[in-house]
């Protein structure tokens, strides 16, 4: 299946918030993006405070975008590049169909 246009997903810390923000704001061809808070449930306790591995969640932020083909491997690059070793987690997958109504 080819696929025109993604959903990207980033999941990142708070104190990340504001350079992310900047960073996807930044790209001339985006056409906007969410962001919401989210709870990060995770196996992996490395990290994480004492009050996280209680309420077994971690605090962070979720962004989405819609991200058209020719544009993914330049906005991953980017990301990478800008954020590398600040623990982003990314999700790239097919968007099938976007308008709006």
């Amino acid at each position: 299946m080819n696929h025109d246009a993604f959903i990207l997903t980033v999941t990142a810390p708070p104190t990340l918030e504001d350079a992310l923000v900047d960073c996807l704001l930044a790209l001339e061809w985006q056409q906007g993006f969410s962001s919401y808070p989210a709870n990060v449930h995770d196996y992996n306790a490395r990290g994480l405070s004492l009050a996280e591995q209680v309420a077994g969640h971690q605090r962070k932020l979720r962004f989405q975008m819609y991200v058209e083909k020719q544009h993914a491997p330049a906005l991953l690059a980017r990301l990478k590049h800008e954020f590398a070793g600040s623990g982003l987690q990314y999700w790239l997958v097919p968007a099938i169909e976007q308008g709006v109504i």
